[in-house]
């Protein structure tokens, strides 16, 4: 039977953010961000391991991982796709080509364990593999010619994480991909090679913290979990 590990890329610095430590170990409710982020995949019972990429010299995630039964990669890469196709190389002893792999972006401290079933459950067999999503709600404009326009918000999608694909679809999907810096998200490196990801309707508690503001957000939702 095949199996489901999760893969969080966390060697960025959170330039965005301008804060003294990288992003992903900013408080959120007294725990660092990326503490949240690994509890979520420990807490599922579907998640076989869970692999964290850091960069060579990161300093701060030894004091976080010793209990949560998480290994740690340090072959962080100079883009996030970089650090994602270094990690798949790094587990390729350890996974089976139809496993399945869940890469997860380590600012994202609102995931929870029913999230990764919905997804999980979702997606299925499906040979495209999937990714959490919001459906666009808010009306949409674009300035792209010039002048301002409103632009269709039917079947438009905000891509969340995790985004999950067989280990051997990933890889090739990443290797072959042109430019690292055009991949914004793993998806887009799938849709490239002819696939269609399955889109799952996350939540919005799952927000990528990305400005000083969403910090606040994040710690609400994070909150509401130990009322």
């Amino acid at each position: 039977m095949k199996r489901y590990f999760a893969l969080i890329p966390a060697a960025g610095v959170g330039a965005r953010i301008a804060a003294a430590s990288p992003k992903q170990y900013l408080p959120i409710n007294g725990v660092p961000m990326l503490q949240h982020t690994l509890e979520a995949f420990r807490r599922s019972e579907l998640i076989a391991h869970t692999y964290v990429v850091v960069s060579a010299g990161d300093g701060y995630i030894d004091s976080i991982t010793p209990e949560l039964g998480v290994t740690v990669l340090r072959c962080g890469g100079a883009t996030r796709m970089d650090s994602i196709l270094n990690g798949l190389r790094a587990i390729r002893a350890n996974v089976g080509d139809d496993d399945m792999v869940l890469v997860h972006d380590a600012a994202r401290p609102g995931l929870t364990p029913a999230l990764i079933a919905k997804l999980i459950a979702a997606v299925g067999d499906h040979e495209g593999g999937g990714l959490l999503a919001l459906p666009v709600v808010d009306t949409v404009k674009s300035t792209r010619t010039g002048t301002l326009q409103t632009t269709p918000r039917d079947g438009l999608w905000l891509a969340q994480t995790p985004q999950m694909f067989s280990y051997a679809l990933l890889l090739r999907a990443l290797a072959l991909a042109p430019d690292p810096n055009a991949i914004t998200d793993d998806a887009s490196a799938v849709e490239m090679l002819g696939f269609s990801p399955k889109l799952v309707e996350g939540h919005p508690r799952n927000l990528k913290v990305t400005l000083p503001t969403d910090i606040a957000i994040a710690e609400m939702y994070l909150g509401q979990d130990s009322k």
